[in-house]
């Protein structure tokens, strides 16, 4: 069976070049261009890497860097895969999915759309049917839209503690590596050996995200998760990896064996339906006192496919009548392009590509 055509967009900046690494030779999809703005027009993907952490083919690394226009795109690819900044991301992707473009986005320019779904296939798989209701695309063209990648890694433990014991507050302390801020990050005079407690629209965007990932899809888009959330979000010197620090009251009492046994028994869709990005275990429950920890975590995820996929999750406790625990998450892969690929695997294997 022959593959589906893919474009990545934005492929000289970190989210793009996540997407590079987790295309090649992907079993469903192969990269039919990459594409970012006309300053980058000819260059080698490897004359403009960013990611340092992969040992990409040669093939790859000798790849032009094509200008982005999205009519020509549509010809050639029925896939985009958007690293777009957001500034850029809203009327590119718009102008892709009118030319019949399935578009990707980990840009944050259309995730709040009623009609858009905000996915992750192991929290809200069925939100995907939204894309029903883009009226305003043709010929197939549709957005999907993954969330910020610090929402991300909470979001997935929470499904598996909202469907079993409901919420009603969720405070989060985020601890967010230096990655997310893109290439090259943040000054490091202004982030070794210090801690930024700002990073901008960061809690505002996890405060509303994860209310709409969590609600119920209806017919005329979703009806919003009913339950408080509090985040407090802040830059750390670590290269990948956020940490998160959750306290939970919960909607009916639960112990804390419990709450690590439902997390652990956590398969949703995507495990079900064996999506090639998806990990074994979605969500993994370290027992150590100290995990989990960005050096030793980050990359969580199994098969070698879904390396850095898995949130992991740690410190599970309780305090009074609130229930606390850890969370880690890799932010270009998890919260980033990995997200989009498996939202594209799950549009796939419910064919709506």
């Amino acid at each position: 069976m022959a593959k589906i055509q893919v474009a990545v967009l934005g492929a000289t900046g970190m989210i793009g070049q996540r997407f590079v690494q987790l295309l090649e030779d992907h079993p469903w999809f192969e990269i039919g261009g990459l594409y970012a703005s006309e300053r980058s027009e000819g260059k080698r993907l490897g004359d403009v890497l960013k990611v340092k952490d992969v040992q990409f083919m040669q093939d790859t690394l000798d790849r032009k860097i094509e200008q982005l226009e999205p009519k020509a795109i549509a010809k050639r690819c029925r896939v985009a895969f958007s690293g777009l900044p957001t500034d850029v991301a809203k009327d590119t992707e718009s102008a892709l999915a009118d030319a019949g473009c399935a578009v990707f986005s980990n840009a944050a320019s259309h995730r709040m759309r009623p009609d858009v779904p905000l996915l992750i296939p192991e929290v809200n798989p069925e939100h995907l049917d939204l894309i029903k209701v883009q009226s305003t695309y043709k010929d197939g063209g549709f957005i999907v839209t993954n969330a910020n990648c610090s929402t991300t890694g909470l979001a997935v433990p929470l499904k598996a503690i909202y469907e079993a014991y409901g919420l009603d507050l969720v405070c989060v302390s985020t601890y967010q590596a230096v990655s997310g801020a893109g290439y090259p990050g943040v000054p490091s005079l202004d982030i070794l050996g210090n801690v930024v407690p700002f990073i901008k629209n960061e809690e505002e965007k996890m405060e509303e995200e994860i209310h709409k990932m969590l609600g119920k899809k209806t017919s005329k888009g979703v009806k919003f998760a009913e339950f408080d959330m509090v985040a407090s979000c802040a830059r750390v010197p670590v290269i990948d990896g956020h940490t998160e620090s959750a306290a939970m009251r919960l909607g009916k009492d639960a112990s804390v064996e419990a709450i690590v046994k439902k997390l652990r028994a956590f398969k949703p869709a995507p495990q079900k339906l064996e999506l090639p990005t998806a990990p074994v275990r979605p969500i993994i429950v370290r027992d150590e006192a100290d995990r989990p920890q960005p050096l030793c975590d980050v990359y969580a995820g199994e098969p070698a496919r879904a390396r850095g996929m898995a949130v992991t999750v740690g410190r599970v406790r309780q305090s009074g009548k609130y229930t606390k625990m850890w969370v880690l998450s890799h932010n270009t892969i998890r919260g980033g392009a990995g997200g989009s690929v498996i939202n594209a695997e799950l549009a796939k294997a419910k064919k709506l590509l």
